[in-house]
């Protein structure tokens, strides 16, 4: 591993500048939370649900370790959603504590920023793999027909257009994820691997609604990711897949003082051409 710089940085008072004094006091008196929403997402499922701007959504492994795959869009506005690509310059291929989740353009603002994650201190493991994925993406029915010439109906994409159905989006609004807890890299001839989930019963994956969002999260049919899905050795892992639990919460108005949502990116969007012909909201 180098030491290159990193092509993006932040000058002071940006918003790559986070507060951590700010998203850490989130986090420092669990009294000062209120339990808003709390529902269990089955296996091989996927389910949709709001986290208002404010408050804080925590996704848990309730019985063990389990790979989520999570979108997010603008509740009012699904044309912005999180830009996985954007982050991964912008942050980093695995993300963690005080990171932030992107959205396209021409929108370009957090909207969501990691406050707490359990697996923070994993690291590098020996092979190289690192835990909350944004180097890969869903896997989908598409892919798998490709690979097996056969039709399975719960990957994650489908199991993300069924979650959001109900709120008039269909698979084209289904984009790149956040793998959580999925544990990844690329190996010595610049290939994704994935291995077995790190996660333990308990642990969790913590963030903050910088704008108000609009989630979905698939539970992986891959479950652990400890069995291969395609290959030789690929077999049904039904048996180290689980479900996962999530819990939204309202903070104490106190904690939220000085805080505000972002603004979206400060560019006009006229690309060089005459604005009066641009209308582009």
């Amino acid at each position: 591993m180098g030491n290159y710089p990193a092509a993006y940085q932040s000058t002071q008072g940006s918003a790559l500048s986070v507060d951590k004094a700010f998203y850490s006091r989130l986090i420092e008196r669990p009294e000062t939370r209120t339990l808003v929403d709390k529902f269990v997402v089955p296996i091989r499922s996927g389910k949709a649900w709001e986290v208002p701007a404010g408050h804080v959504c925590r996704i848990v492994t309730i019985e063990g370790p389990q790979v989520a795959d999570l979108n997010m869009w603008n509740r009012h506005d699904p044309r912005e959603r999180m830009w996985a690509s954007r982050t991964r310059q912008l942050q980093a291929a695995h993300v963690s504590v005080h990171d932030r989740l992107w959205s396209t353009l021409p929108f370009l603002r957090p909207m969501a920023t990691i406050t707490d994650d359990t697996l923070a201190d994993y690291g590098i493991d020996g092979d190289g793999g690192r835990v909350h994925d944004l180097l890969g993406t869903r896997c989908d029915p598409y892919v798998n027909h490709l690979l097996t010439g056969e039709d399975f109906h719960f990957h994650c994409h489908s199991n993300l257009t069924r979650a959001v159905a109900p709120y008039g989006l269909t698979e084209f609004d289904v984009h790149d994820v956040l793998n959580v807890f999925q544990c990844t890299g690329l190996n010595d001839d610049d290939q994704y691997f994935m291995k077995a989930c790190p996660a333990q019963k308990g642990d969790y994956f913590e963030y903050f609604a910088e704008i108000d969002l609009l989630c979905a999260l698939s539970t992986c049919p891959g479950g652990d990711l400890s069995v291969p899905l395609w290959g030789p050795d690929a077999r049904d892992p039904i048996d180290v897949c689980r479900p996962l639990g999530v819990e939204v919460y309202a903070l104490a108005p106190e904690l939220l003082e000085g805080w505000s949502q972002p603004e979206r990116a400060r560019y006009h969007g006229h690309h060089g051409m005459n604005p009066e012909l641009v209308q582009w909201r």
